[in-house]
């Protein structure tokens, strides 16, 4: 399982495939407030980095691939950055 939910967690892990998009968007619903922990990130499909987009859940971590770092994810916790501190 790519895609673990913990109280106020969602650990996204290893290689996340495009069946992992549901599971993701199922646990973002269930659980809005939570934060997405992308610390064990091998891998990602774009349907996984396209429900990221969509909801912006608060993004922790750094994943391991540094072109998942610099591509998908540094853009996305940016975003997230500016939209929280915007008054």
């Amino acid at each position: 399982m790519t895609v673990r939910k913990t109280d106020d967690t969602i650990r996204l892990e290893g290689r996340c495939g495009v069946e992992d998009a549901e599971t993701l968007l199922a646990a973002l619903q269930d659980a809005p407030e939570a934060v997405v922990d992308i610390t064990a990130v091998h891998k990602l499909h774009m349907a996984v980095a396209q429900v990221l987009l969509a909801l912006r859940p608060v993004i922790r971590g750094v994943p391991e691939s540094g072109f998942l770092a610099r591509n998908i994810f540094e853009p996305m916790i940016s975003d997230s950055d500016r939209a929280t501190k915007t008054p």
